[in-house]
């Protein structure tokens, strides 16, 4: 996920610096709606992994 978000935002500074606005703007939002995502996500396996942790270790 993290990955398309880069090619979105890519693509956005592409389009932007070529002066298609619309485009640009599209992608962009497209960007940081996956990039947020792939945040939320990251958050949420790495509580799960702490607290598996803990249940492994008997902390």
């Amino acid at each position: 996920m993290l990955k398309w978000a880069i090619v979105f935002a890519v693509v956005a500074l592409i389009a932007g610096a070529l002066g298609f606005g619309g485009i640009a703007g599209a992608a962009a939002g497209v960007a940081k709606i996956l990039f947020f995502l792939f945040a939320v996500g990251f958050v949420i396996f790495l509580a799960l992994g702490v607290m598996a942790g803990r249940k492994i270790t008997g902390n």
